[in-house]
């Protein structure tokens, strides 16, 4: 028996120093959340030089926001560096995203999807987004309709609301897809109600031409003048274009949607309503 008590004594310190670094990485963390950047930096800094992969990600962080140190973007890319090298989707994620901006180093599309792709299929929607960016523009990697389809549609079924601007505008145009405008609706409407106004001022478009939806100048009118209060300079044109082909009725109708929509944040606005 006696023979076995230095390897039980080796992992019983095993065990007590890997609780140990989670006690500390969770009170780094605890006070990044609570905005207490010094005592976060203090805690992340010797955890970095084991090693710990979240406190190398946390630190890039830190290092690009500039919260409680410089703004760093080259020590932001070391730390995301290693912490993506081992595998960690958000810091594989924010190397790629600083490779296509060309932060902290120099520009390279190519090497920004290499990251990209691996965080990509971790399930990070940025990264799945920027991705079928990259591959409808050619940016890096051959320019691939389908695949730009496949990666928006992945970060699109999260809820990233440019995703979903954009895959609807995939399905408007027949690009990797069959043309399709209810299904553009169905996407544009997703991301209208998360505040896009880009989306808002094409579901606007699709009710003016019936496109995909039943033609209704009201509803026209409601996501036309939602997205040029946002500043919008398309709907803003075209919102006017829409009034002189309505009744004054109409007109009123639609702006009592428009209050209704903003009190409910712009989630289900066309609930329970009839045409008009």
């Amino acid at each position: 028996m006696k023979r076995f008590l230095p390897v039980l004594i080796a992992l019983l310190i095993l065990l007590s120093s890997t609780v140990g670094v989670r006690a500390d990485f969770q009170k780094g963390f605890d006070a990044y959340i609570k905005k207490d950047y010094l005592t976060a930096l203090r805690e992340f800094e010797p955890l970095v030089k084991q090693g710990h992969i979240d406190a190398q990600h946390s630190l890039g962080v830190m290092s690009y926001k500039g919260y409680g140190l410089p703004k760093n973007d080259q020590a932001a890319v070391k730390w995301f560096t290693l912490a993506a090298e081992q595998g960690h989707a958000f810091a594989q994620n924010n190397l790629g995203q600083m490779y296509v901006k060309g932060e902290g180093v120099p520009q390279n599309k190519k090497t920004a999807a290499k990251w990209l792709t691996l965080a990509a299929e971790q399930g990070v929607a940025n990264a799945q987004f920027t991705l079928g960016v990259m591959y409808s523009q050619g940016q890096g990697i051959p320019r691939n309709d389908k695949t730009t389809v496949k990666w928006l549609t992945l970060a699109a079924e999260q809820g990233h609301a440019n995703a979903q601007f954009n895959l609807g505008w995939m399905y408007d145009n027949g690009y990797g897809v069959p043309k399709n405008d209810k299904v553009a609706v169905k996407w544009f409407t997703l991301s209208a109600e998360q505040g896009y106004a880009s989306a808002q001022f094409n579901l606007g478009v699709m009710y003016y031409f019936g496109e995909g939806v039943i033609q209704n100048l009201v509803y026209a009118h409601m996501w036309l003048k939602i997205a040029a209060s946002q500043g919008n300079k398309d709907a803003i044109k075209n919102r006017d274009l829409c009034t002189k082909a309505m009744t004054a009725a109409q007109i009123e109708k639609a702006q009592d949607l428009i209050i209704e929509c903003g009190k409910k944040k712009y989630k289900g606005c066309l609930t329970g309503g009839g045409l008009y």
